[in-house]
Order: structure tokens, then C-alpha cells, then sequence
């Protein structure tokens, strides 16, 4: 296991951005032990914005220590796995075994996969592996997994297929009940389709135990004999699950970020917000779309189209304030307290210029925003650089993509409407 490399208090600018395992400790004793997607980040808001928790122990700290790891996954792991040898006193104090986390591999032919945290009653008939501390960011680190390894997750086998198997994340062993099994999976035996689930799990179980490079040497060792004896779909199968198992661990974000510096999830959800889109090809038809989030949620009976009037000038900043102005004039519909602009700086311009012009303090308590298609770039009202919105909390950048993609699909489906009806041949 990779130790900590420790700094003092004053080289935390030193600290990696990257995602790790980071530890407080007084000089002689480990105080704390977390994780971050961003390890500078997450320990300067301990300092600078400390919880009550972190205020218990926080002027104790002389030195900080960080372990870089590859992927956030890694990230939860190693905690789990430090802060079970090490036993920290400040996350001990708040965790007793009922709130440690594990997950749970029932000792059976085809194996359920579940989070428990009563360790003693499912320990004489499952594998457990853990404690973990973080129970949501474990959730989420089986669901991404579950993408690579499909498993059963049902207290009991069900005599259909449910909706996992549809959705590619249980490999259905309930189907084998059915006297259709063969056909439905294509000729496979039951022995074979055992043998292939279980080295599933088995993997699984591997890397939640922090032995992902074991794991992805036996499945290239496996596809490369697979390949020897030309069973090439299987071999094929096999470098398909290395190449999502790559990819989930470089592309998986599971922690919920209000480590960084971005919009909190207190922010949202706002009781209106707008979201607005525009839609063209060269200037023609030009359409603008204003779509409505009501408490984070849709209000498809809120929406407005609009036909954009200057025509020939394929200007989306010009169009969006027109829009914008037009839907503003509408004293009759009630105004938002948050507007989000498809598109970069200059549209968020245009955007706070027409809300600056109009009449009544109330117009300047909106709050605007816009987002940049180009790596998903966040430009907000009061801030000089974009924010990335992976780098904020899930359920602010989940509401943002939505909306985003809803005034996008209006905008568009009105334009093909109207498109439809110029090229319609006249009779």
C-alpha cells in the first residue's frame, strides 16, 4: 500500500488537483483520513469553510498527507481501506458498525450483489467486502460497475426478466427457469453461462478490494487464450469489458462535489427558472424556444416559442436578445428568478445587457447563466471563468443538462416545423 506524502499547513497550494486520499494528522497520530476528486480543493474548504465536525479537531492540524490515485473509484477504495488500518479518531468517532458500509456477495450459484451495514447478520452466508464510509459515493461506484459487470441484485431469482436485464445490468439467471432459456440466450449452456457469471463477480469483487490491475491482467490473459483457440465472440466479449472497465475508471465522477469552488446544491432548486435555445440554418426559419423548470422540474404547459423577425443574419447573439426581450415585454407571464442561455461568454452578455435595460429593480434580481457546448463550460453572471459543470454538485449539473437539452429540442423541433412548411411545394 502507497504511503502519504506529508506537507505543512503552509505548502497546501502544493497539494495535487487530482482525486486521492488526503490525512490530517497532529505530528504524531492520523487525525482524519478522506477523499476528494480534487485534493487541494477539498482540503482548503476544510479550513476555509469548516463543518462543525471539522471544528472538533481542525486546530490540531499541523500536517496534511495525500495519496494520488487514478480514478475516484480508487479514491473510495483506499479511504475504506486506510481508515480500517489506520482507525483515525475523528472518523471513528462519528462511525459505529451500523453506519460502515458493505457490499455483499451471496455465496450461491449465480451470486446477489447488495449494501449492507449489519455485517454480523450476513456474515455466516456472504462474502463481505468493506467497511466503506461514504455509502452514497458506494452506490454510485456499483452502478458504474454494474455497466462492466453485470450482476443480479433481486433478494429472489424472479420467473421473468426484470427491467435489468433490459437495461444490459443483470445477465437475467432467472431466465434459465424458462423453457424458452436456450433460444433466448442464444444456445448458451447453463454451465458455461455459470462459469462467465461468476468470473463476473469474481472480478467485482476484485476491484472493490482495490485490485484493478490484477483484475485487467487476468482479463487480457483470458482474452488472448479465448483468441488461441479462435473463440473470437468470447475473446471479443472480454476486451469490450477491459475497455469499459478503462474507461469507467478514467471517466467516473461518484463523490458529490461541493469540495469545489462552484455553485452549492443550495442553490438549486430556484421556484422558476427559463432556459432558452435557438434554432437555424444560415439565418432561415430562425426559431427561439423558452422552456421552464418549475422547482427543478419541467412545465411543458409554460412554454413559449418564438419566430425570430430579423431574417438573413445568422447572429445567435442578436437572436437570443431578441427573444429574451420579447419574452420580457410579456408582463402577463411571471419572471424568473434564474435564466439559462445556450451557448458561451458573449451570449451571457447579451443576456445580463437586456436584463440591465429593462425597467424595475426586479429584472436585476434575476440571476443568468450560460452554458457552452464546448466541454460543458458554466458562464455565470458573477463569476470572470467558467466553471465546469462536472466540477459541481450532481443535482445542480443534472437540472443545467436537462434544461439545456429541453430548450434545445424545442427550439429544434419548431424550426424543422416551419423549415417543413417553406419547402412545402404550393399547389
Amino acid at each position: 500500500m502507497e504511503k502519504f506524502r506529508y506537507l505543512t499547513l503552509k505548502d497546501i497550494s502544493k497539494l495535487p488537483k487530482s482525486a486521492g486520499v488526503y490525512s490530517f494528522s497532529d505530528g504524531k497520530k492520523t487525525l482524519y483520513i478522506g477523499k476528494a476528486g480534487n485534493i487541494r480543493e477539498r482540503v482548503k474548504n476544510h479550513f476555509n469553510q469548516p463543518s462543525y465536525r471539522d471544528d472538533l479537531y481542525i486546530d490540531k492540524v499541523k500536517k496534511i498527507g495525500c495519496i494520488k490515485t487514478g480514478s475516484e473509484i480508487e479514491a473510495l477504495i483506499l479511504e475504506a481501506e486506510l481508515i480500517k488500518k489506520r482507525q483515525p479518531g475523528y472518523n471513528v468517532i462519528w462511525k459505529d458498525d451500523k453506519n460502515y458500509f458493505y457490499v455483499g456477495i451471496t455465496k450461491e450459484d449465480f451470486p446477489r450483489v447488495f449494501i449492507t451495514h449489519q455485517p454480523k447478520i450476513e456474515e455466516s452466508r456472504t462474502l463481505l467486502i468493506g467497511p466503506f464510509i461514504d455509502g452514497k459515493s458506494l452506490k454510485e461506484t456499483l452502478k458504474v460497475l454494474r455497466k462492466v459487470f453485470p450482476y443480479r441484485s433481486c433478494f429472489q431469482m424472479p420467473k421473468h426478466a426484470c427491467l435489468w436485464y433490459q437495461l444490459d445490468r443483470c445477465p437475467a439467471p432467472c431466465l434459465f427457469k424458462s423453457n424458452l432459456a436456450r433460444q433466448i440466450e442464444g444456445g448458451r449452456t447453463l454451465l458455461k453461462f455459470k462459469k462467465e457469471y461468476q468470473r463476473n463477480i469474481k472480478n467485482l469483487a476484485e476491484i472493490l478490494r482495490g485490485k484493478k490491475l490484477r483484475v485487467l491482467k487476468e482479463m487480457e490473459k483470458e482474452m488472448k487464450k479465448l483468441s488461441g483457440e479462435e473463440k473470437f465472440e468470447e475473446a471479443d466479449k472480454i476486451k469490450n469489458q477491459i475497455y469499459s472497465l478503462k474507461r469507467v475508471f478514467s471517466h467516473a465522477r461518484i463523490f458529490e462535489l461541493s469540495e469545489a469552488k462552484s455553485p452549492s446544491a443550495k442553490e438549486w432548486p430556484h421556484k422558476r427558472a427559463e432556459a432558452y435555445d435557438i434554432a437555424n440554418i444560415q439565418g432561415s426559419a430562425a426559431t427561439g424556444s423558452m422552456v421552464v423548470f418549475t422547482n427543478g422540474l419541467p412545465d411543458k404547459s409554460q412554454y413559449r416559442k418564438f419566430r425570430i423577425k430579423m431574417e438573413n443574419k445568422p447572429n445567435d447573439v442578436a437572436m437570443i436578445k431578441e427573444v429574451l426581450l420579447r419574452r420580457l415585454r410579456h408582463a402577463e407571464w411571471p419572471l424568473p428568478d434564474f435564466i439559462l442561455i445556450d451557448g458561451g461568454k458573449a451570449q451571457l452578455n447579451a443576456a445580463k445587457e437586456v436584463l440591465s435595460k429593462m425597467p424595475g429593480k426586479e429584472f436585476k434580481q434575476i440571476k443568468v447563466a450560460a452554458l457552452a457546448k464546448r466541454n460543458n463550460e458554466l458562464f455565470l453572471g458573477d463569476k470572470k471563468s467558467p466553471v465546469l459543470l462536472k466540477n459541481t454538485p450532481r443535482e445542480f449539473s443534472n437540472v443545467i443538462l436537462q434544461m439545456r437539452d429541453e430548450a434545445h429540442r424545442f427550439a429544434r423541433a419548431y424550426h424543422h416545423k416551419l423549415r417543413e412548411v417553406a419547402l412545402k411545394p404550393r399547389s
